[in-house]
């Protein structure tokens, strides 16, 4: 599917936009501990923007259920993983660090889908 490619390649452009932000618009204006923070989320944004690429890629080949599910997913992660921590960082509410998991489990639940899409196509 191309939405998944041209939404895995807008997700890294920002993700390497907004990690050319942190590093150089952040680094004096955020504690140590928040932008570790932003660099989390920049890096979990990046690796599953890749799984949404791949997984588009693959599903130019062939149409498995399980991997456009797991593409959403991991979308969904990164909003709320990686948002979480990126509004965390600006605003240093600590409290939002209670919505990061959710995000996590999302990517969890993603792989799952990835690994059971390609045991059911193959």
């Amino acid at each position: 599917m191309k939405v998944f490619i041209m939404i895995g390649a807008i997700s890294m452009m920002l993700s390497v936009a907004l990690g050319a932000f942190g590093a150089h618009a952040l680094k004096d204006m955020l504690t140590e501990r928040m932008l570790a923070n932003w660099q989390t989320g920049v890096l979990y944004q990046m690796v599953h923007s890749l799984g949404i690429l791949a997984l588009g890629g693959l599903l130019l080949k062939a149409s498995i259920p399980q991997w456009s599910l797991a593409a959403w997913l991991m979308l969904a992660g990164i909003v709320f993983f990686s948002g979480s921590l990126y509004v965390m960082a600006l605003t240093n509410v600590t409290k939002l660090g209670a919505i990061t998991p959710i995000g996590g489990v999302l990517f969890i639940a993603a792989w799952i889908f990835v690994a059971i899409g390609a045991y059911k196509g193959l």
